[in-house]
């Protein structure tokens, strides 16, 4: 390994752990700042409130709470979950993570499928009925709030009943569980399928115009291969640059599709942290979030680096 690429990829690992330090810090320190606490939702005594917060610590000064949490993660302990009484934060996110990275997953494997071919399609520069139908569903996928397209994609499996309008349930099969899976994915997946397709639509377009694509057409080659080919190869860089980033954020949760879908992932599970007031798990939510987006950037940059070693020199 080079002494320059060894240097990039220990500073993009120091880049990475500082991401998830500093966004987990961060939703702690305001999860604790926020006024209230979970014991405002029962029916205790001013002593039996009192006894509680002493025995939680949440009495306790603000840094000396953080100092607490920082010893804590530390050892990989996030804490005890108050929404969840006797449970721990680090089991809860474990009973949750597989949901959220299969749905994830299958996001990313949909728009990856629809986005990159239309992308190279529209990067053509034709006006054909193809080109022109995909450009103008990607910018009404990209214009449209996510709420509003996981509630339309709800509203259609309810009259239709083609597929199940939210949830999952624990023990169903293959099959069941891939009808389960089809309303979150295409509301998770489109507009993910809709921002490759642009991105790829633009970086073919500059692919085109490479001299060595316009060398290749020069030699009499199709004009289908030199697309399909040559073009392509070119285009994918500038798209890899950003598609670690892209598959960090989808592994990390979609608050407003789990929620919205009642998908029992990370999304759903920070929700309910956040309504319960329960610093442990908007923290540790945070912080795994952060842990995969934290490796989809580091991921995508070590195989950039790895494939362009100007990239390695020039950061």
């Amino acid at each position: 390994m080079a002494p320059h690429f060894r240097s990039f990829i220990l500073r993009r690992l120091a880049a990475a752990a500082g991401l998830v330090f500093v966004v987990s810090s961060a939703a702690v320190v305001l999860a604790r700042l926020t006024p209230g606490d979970h014991l405002s939702e029962f029916e205790l005594s001013p002593a039996q409130i009192a006894a509680e917060r002493h025995r939680l610590g949440l009495d306790r000064p603000l840094f000396a709470q953080y100092v607490d949490w920082l010893g804590r993660l530390a050892r990989l302990d996030l804490g005890e979950s108050t929404r969840y009484p006797g449970r721990s934060v680090a089991g809860l996110i474990g009973e949750r993570v597989g949901n959220t990275l299969m749905l994830g997953i299958a996001a990313l494997v949909l728009a990856t499928l629809i986005g990159i071919p239309l992308g190279v399609i529209t990067g053509r520069g034709r006006a054909d009925p193809i080109s022109v139908a995909a450009r103008g569903g990607s910018v009404l996928l990209l214009a449209l709030p996510p709420v509003v397209l996981s509630l339309g994609l709800l509203f259609v499996a309810s009259r239709t009943g083609w597929f199940p309008v939210g949830g999952l349930p624990p023990d169903g099969d293959a099959a069941t569980i891939v009808r389960y899976l089809a309303m979150p994915v295409l509301s998770l997946g489109l507009p993910v399928a809709a921002t490759l397709e642009r991105l790829q639509s633009r970086a073919m377009a500059d692919a085109l115009r490479h001299p060595s694509v316009r060398a290749a057409r020069a030699r009499g080659i199709s004009g289908t291969r030199v697309i399909w080919r040559h073009a392509l190869r070119l285009s994918l860089t500038p798209v890899l640059a950003v598609y670690g980033v892209i598959t960090g954020t989808l592994m990390s949760g979609s608050f407003v599709v789990e929620y919205v879908m009642t998908w029992p992932g990370l999304g759903r599970l920070l929700y309910d942290g956040l309504i319960a007031r329960d610093a442990n798990i908007v923290a540790g939510c945070a912080a795994t979030g952060a842990a995969f987006l934290a490796v989809g950037i580091f991921a995508a940059d070590a195989a950039l680096a790895a494939a362009d070693p100007r990239v390695a020199e020039a950061r």
